[in-house]
């Protein structure tokens, strides 16, 4: 089992290079039979202007990972997975370290997924709870 989640830890961050997550610093740490971690560094990067981590910075996480998760779960050499919505309910302030952000999901339909995905700090102290749906569409 290890062994497979390493591939597939491996397999997602590879595929981040030359994205927006690799821009983020976004690395994917940990996947087990229906979620997946990914982490992003809180630096001035992705800071608003007051010095604290910016939403738009958590939404992009979560997304990233809630897309990477369907990917996961869902037979990809068959579908396009594509983000219907999101939402996100920021409950804390973080000016440094890592922040977490764990997808999990509440609902796989052959057509229709939604993810619940909080983000965490490295306290596991909550900072965003997001929800995304996705679409998954076949591949022509």
């Amino acid at each position: 089992m290890e062994d497979y989640k390493e591939k597939i830890l491996k397999i997602c961050n590879e595929t981040c290079k030359g994205t927006l997550m690799e821009t983020l610093d976004i690395t994917y740490v940990d996947v087990g039979e229906n979620f997946l971690v990914g982490k992003m560094p809180v630096t001035s990067k992705v800071f608003q202007p007051d010095g604290v981590l910016h939403g738009g910075a958590m939404v992009a996480l979560a997304e990233s990972v809630g897309s990477a998760a369907s990917y996961i779960f869902l037979n990809a050499q068959e579908v396009t997975v594509r983000g219907l919505e999101i939402s996100a309910n920021h409950v804390k302030s973080i000016r440094e370290g890592y922040v977490y952000a764990k997808a999990i999901i509440i609902h796989k339909g052959r057509t229709t997924q939604v993810w619940d995905i909080k983000l965490t700090d490295a306290n596991d102290n909550l900072i965003s709870i997001c929800k995304l749906t996705t679409i998954s569409l076949p591949k022509k």
